[in-house]
């Protein structure tokens, strides 16, 4: 949780709302976030909820075979519909990628918003760099325009800039 509140601030930028999730009970969260605050200058500054039998983190896949009661780290991306957009699992040993969650973050934002794909390590893409892919075109008379409205590798495949 530390890491996400160290970025706390770009998730604001973001407008995204941050909840925690731990099958700890409520006197373990507490001692945690004071022990957090107190050695490593950090604070939480978000709500933590305290599942402590386990069902909340059962239905969300939390728990995987052969790692007994133990969940693994989760990250899910819900959207302003209450619809749950990206899954993350990382095994307790690997931390989760912060970076990799706000790009996914601002990716489905700028998706929803501007009705485009994004390439993959978008906006860092080998190939388009911060360039968007247009959606295919569904008719004839669409696909022989695309060629002028935007820069294509083939009909199929246009992309455009984003607007600053």
């Amino acid at each position: 949780f530390m890491a996400f509140a160290k970025r706390k601030e770009k998730f604001d930028a973001l407008n995204a709302e941050l909840l925690g999730l731990s099958i700890d009970q409520i006197f373990s969260h507490i001692k945690w976030d004071e022990w957090i605050e107190e050695n490593m200058d950090v604070q939480i500054p978000f709500p933590i909820i305290a599942d402590m039998n386990g069902s909340v983190a059962g239905k969300l896949g939390m728990v995987h075979p052969g790692k007994g009661s133990q969940t693994v780290r989760a990250v899910f991306l819900i959207d302003p519909e209450s619809t749950i957009r990206i899954i993350l699992y990382y095994p307790q040993e690997i931390g989760r990628n912060m970076e990799e969650i706000l790009r996914a973050l601002e990716a489905l934002q700028v998706s929803d918003r501007e009705k485009v794909a994004m390439p993959a390590n978008w906006p860092n893409n080998d190939f388009m760099k911060d360039r968007v892919i247009i959606p295919p075109a569904n008719n004839i008379e669409d696909a022989k325009k695309r060629k002028e409205q935007y820069e294509c590798y083939d009909w199929w495949f246009c992309h455009k800039e984003l607007k600053k």
